[in-house]
């Protein structure tokens, strides 16, 4: 059959439903969701730009040193310390008021709503998020934008999934794919995108959530590209780094150690920090901590200059040689202490470019002692600053394949590839030894929320209707003159009342019906509301979980083989047809 027949011919509503329910539905939700991530990672990085120029009057601000405001020059150097706290001054009643889930860096956020929430996010969040995000990053915040485009992504992706009343299993892939899509645009990196998606946000790997990720990113990287550029993001990363003699891999792999370790304290500090800034906040207004905060954060600005906004400036500079080992150390202690303490006194923004940056210092200070132990044949010291960047992010995040993604294509480099890969297993491994939690689930296990323990299970909750049902051999139509979507568009009171659900909707409300409304059997509809199609009952929904277990997903033709109707079954068909319309 022509995949144009399968195309839905009944209005609106019907468009409804067929994106709700057909894999190509999911896939053009997929490509929509990946626009609407690249505008917006355009969009967010324009208004980040902005924002530093009205603050500084430069473009990029802080790699120079201690330079005066070009708005403000009258403050000289008290400038460093009325900025940040006039940025928290604006974005800290906005955060408290309209999303505080925007606080912070974001991802543990979106982890938890597609964990436990079925992938909802509220609307507002995408709005919040990036004019807190921007704030705090443009008056002198040392956090990334990286998380905040996520959580910005993966909430449009959220609203549009909702607003079409998108099955939950449906709901977090969407999510998932404006994750992958902000990433993919942010960095040009769509592979970067895809496995961060998939390792970070979704947790799990299945063929049709794989391809509408793919799909978003592709799109979201085309969206971006015209506008943010074709070239690897590290522009600045030498060519050919590449290691020469085997024996190398040692220093490859001692490094992979030392950024583990550098990766795992980066994630104690982090919560530690924020740990004491609530103890001497205690219970003040929330509003008011970025504010306060922003005199602190000002202050370790003063001291060093670089740490103003994400940093990428000073990390090209350093790839150019252009710092000394200990001054690259110097560096490395204090965007861990900046971010930190921005994110700690209430700062929005993300933690995936400070993991970079701490890295490339880490790196390019070994480099150029191993250089100056071992001479030229050691390699290059771009080559440690990009195996530094691995080790430390894939420390602290355990996400090896978006760590070897992320460094390969943000150089542009695949010569560097084995060596990548060697540094995100030996991280992994020994950040594994060190502690459960990462940077990110730390947050979320704080406060009593493990997506890790909860990944398995999810699977069940992925079922849907038309997988538990007892099918029947042929489907049997409701009223003719039925309105398309009537059931579906009608609202709570006049479907649920009769205890139908629809083939696409979650076990979750299988299992809701059956317990509540104390039947033996609940009527499955197609998506139109046209077709009763099955009845699902505790042992039919018991079955599927079996097969589940034992690795055997219920197969349709398997389900339309049995002619199974409920004896017992408290549900007539007339309990599910709707009054006639006029």
């Amino acid at each position: 059959m022509s995949p144009l027949a399968a195309l839905p011919r009944d209005g609106a509503d019907g468009w409804s439903a067929w994106l709700r329910g057909s894999r190509l539905g999911l896939f053009l939700l997929a490509i929509v969701v990946g626009v609407a991530a690249g505008l917006g990672a355009i969009a967010f990085r324009y208004l980040i730009q902005a924002i530093t120029w009205l603050a500084t009057g430069h473009d990029q601000f802080g790699q120079a040193g201690r330079v005066v405001s070009g708005h403000l020059p009258a403050l000289g150097l008290a400038f460093y310390l009325v900025v940040p706290a006039a940025g928290g001054l604006l974005y800290g009643p906005l955060v408290h008021r309209f999303a505080p889930e925007a606080r912070g860096h974001g991802v543990p956020e979106v982890m938890a709503a597609v964990a436990e929430n079925g992938g909802r996010i509220r609307p507002q969040v995408a709005v919040v998020k990036a004019l807190a995000s921007a704030l705090t990053i443009g008056t002198g915040g040392s956090v990334g934008r990286e998380g905040p485009i996520v959580q910005i992504g993966s909430a449009m992706a959220s609203a549009i999934g909702q607003r079409l009343r998108t099955p939950d299993s449906r709901l977090r892939i969407l999510v998932a794919c404006g994750a992958g899509g902000g990433i993919a645009a942010t960095f040009n990196a769509p592979i970067t995108g895809v496995f961060f998606a998939v390792e970070i946000i979704l947790r799990e790997l299945a063929g049709e959530a794989l391809f509408a990720i793919m799909l978003a990113a592709m799109v979201a990287d085309a969206v971006a590209v015209p506008v943010l550029g074709n070239g690897a993001f590290l522009s600045g990363f030498p060519r050919g780094v590449t290691i020469h003699g085997s024996a190398d891999y040692l220093l490859v792999a001692l490094l992979a150690v030392i950024a583990a370790l550098v990766g795992q304290a980066f994630r104690i500090v982090l919560y530690a920090v924020e740990d004491l800034c609530d103890r001497v906040w205690g219970g003040r207004p929330e509003w008011a901590r970025p504010v306060v905060g922003g005199l602190v954060v000002g202050l370790l600005l003063l001291a060093v200059p670089q740490m103003f906004g994400v940093g990428y400036p000073v990390m090209f500079q350093a790839l150019a040689g252009g710092y000394g080992v200990w001054f690259l150390l110097l560096l490395l202690v204090a965007k861990v202490l900046a971010t930190s303490l921005t994110l700690g006194v209430g700062g929005s923004g993300g933690v995936f470019a400070p993991s970079l940056f701490v890295g490339l210092m880490t790196g390019t200070a070994y480099g150029t002692v191993a250089v100056h132990l071992f001479g030229a044949g050691a390699g290059h010291p771009a080559l440690y600053a990009a195996v530094g960047m691995a080790g430390v992010f894939g420390s602290s995040t355990r996400a090896p394949l978006t760590a070897l993604a992320s460094v390969v294509e943000m150089t542009g480099d695949y010569s560097i590839t084995l060596s990548i890969m060697l540094t995100v297993a030996v991280a992994t491994v020994v950040s594994r030894g060190i502690g459960y939690g990462t940077i990110y689930t730390t947050k979320l296990l704080r406060r009593g929320q493990d997506v890790e323990r909860a990944a398995p299970w999810r699977a069940f909750s992925l079922l849907t209707a038309d997988e538990v049902m007892q099918a029947i051999p042929h489907p049997e139509p409701l009223d003719d003159d039925l309105p398309a979507g009537r059931l579906e568009t009608a609202g709570e009171p006049a479907d649920r009342a009769r205890g139908a659900v629809f083939a696409s909707e979650s076990v979750t409300e299988v299992l809701r019906h059956l317990q509540t409304e104390d039947r033996d059997a609940v009527p499955v509809l197609s998506e139109n509301g046209h077709y009763l199609i099955g009845w699902a009952t505790a042992p039919s929904v018991l079955r599927a979980i079996g097969r589940r277990l034992g690795g055997r997903p219920p197969g349709r033709a398997e389900r339309v083989a049995r002619r199974v109707v409920p004896a017992k079954a408290d549900v007539s068909l007339a309990a599910v047809r709707g009054p006639r319309s006029p």
